[in-house]
């Protein structure tokens, strides 16, 4: 009778737990949300890494354009071209921004050569006469081009930079080719 009046408890406890519908909405919540954080940092960190790209696209194509208005270009006067990137990419850091400009000229066969090149820390990047890839819709003969190669390391904020410290900052970099505007180059005496 015992054993009855027992199993008739547990039984009757199984049912009363199986129908009891308090707290699920609290326990679906606690399994969604660690979900919906992930998603919402990740959404967060694309937004504004998609951002960092297109402000280094920007500079890019804005520095280069500069150049290619100027009939001729000094070590002094490239030397501020970072200012002019830094500028675009306000609010954020451009302290390890590296930037580089050459020039280009292409010969009557069509093939690339580096006139002169400059970089950031003002040494120059490239060899001078030295064979350089461009793209091919941009191989035409007896033409000068201006190469401006920026690139920027992107430090994510948010998305578990201690749980993956190698895979925490991000290098964007872009390229952009531009023709000279005056004259058949963008001479450079000391690049």
């Amino acid at each position: 009778m015992m054993a009855r009046r027992t199993v008739a408890k547990i039984r009757a406890l199984c049912l009363r737990f199986a129908g009891d519908r308090e707290g699920v909405g609290a326990i679906e919540f606690a399994i969604l949300f660690p979900i919906l954080v992930m998603l919402y940092v990740g959404a967060f960190e694309i937004t504004v890494g998609l951002s960092v790209s297109k402000r280094a696209a920007r500079s890019a194509a804005a520095v280069a354009d500069i150049i290619t208005q100027q009939t001729s270009v000094t070590p002094t006067s490239l030397a501020d071209m970072p200012s002019v990137a830094a500028s675009m990419f306000a609010p954020f850091s451009t302290s390890s921004m590296k930037m580089k400009i050459t020039g280009i000229t292409i010969d009557a066969s069509a093939n690339p050569t580096v006139k002169w090149s400059w970089a950031q820390d003002n040494t120059r990047p490239y060899t001078l006469n030295s064979a350089v890839t461009v793209p091919t819709d941009m191989k035409k003969a007896n033409t000068f081009l201006v190469r401006t190669e920026l690139t920027v390391p992107y430090r994510l904020f948010l998305f578990a930079p201690n749980l993956m410290p190698n895979q925490s900052t991000i290098t964007i970099s872009r390229t952009y080719y531009y023709r000279q505007r005056q004259g058949d180059d963008v001479p450079c005496d000391d690049c």
